[in-house]
């Protein structure tokens, strides 16, 4: 249900944000806006409160935001807290965020190693995946991962490129279990 509602409102904003022609600034700015709630636990305690009147908390989203974040956000906010969608909003803001860095040709790869890669290595798998993907530009998050043995783990989306080779022994390791002998 929550991906459902992530994908729901954060399509809508996605909707709102290419129809303004605003979508990578509203993208950066829900990212501040995030942050900000992160380094505020107490409206976030005070947005999900249960007793707290929903015309109240519409105020309290005017007031704190009205003229500190564009007025598309500040509607956006003000729809979810209306549809009591407040609980979803890092969730929205993540799948809103994917949406534009898709549009926008921009990657994210997540590339877990054995050991720590140099420079030039880093730049190497980079300048790979720009060449082997449609995408203009990436961020590459690395992960050392000592139980790799060697090799690496990439992963784009919902693709994963696995030449690990923890990976290649667990499928020798299969192949020889089903060889059957004499």
């Amino acid at each position: 249900m929550a991906k459902l509602v992530s994908k729901v409102y954060g399509e809508a904003l996605f909707e709102v944000a290419v129809d303004h022609g605003n979508a990578i600034r509203l993208m950066n700015e829900t990212a501040e806006l995030q942050k900000i709630l992160e380094d505020n636990p107490d409206f976030d305690k005070l947005m999900k409160h249960p007793g707290i009147p929903k015309q109240e908390k519409l105020s309290m989203v005017e007031k704190v935001f009205r003229g500190r974040v564009s007025d598309d956000l500040t509607e956006f906010l003000k729809i979810v807290v209306t549809k009591e969608r407040y609980g979803s909003l890092k969730a929205i803001f993540a799948y809103f965020t994917e949406l534009v860095r898709e549009s926008e040709g921009m990657g994210t790869a997540y590339v877990s190693t054995a050991v720590e890669l140099t420079k030039e290595q880093k730049q190497a798998v980079r300048e790979k995946l720009l060449q082997t993907t449609s995408y203009q530009s990436f961020d590459v998050y690395y992960h050392v991962d000592p139980t790799l043995i060697g090799g690496m783990v990439i992963r784009v989306g919902d693709r994963v490129v696995d030449s690990s080779i923890r990976t290649k022994l667990e499928d020798m390791k299969k192949q020889l279990l089903n060889i059957q002998l004499g």
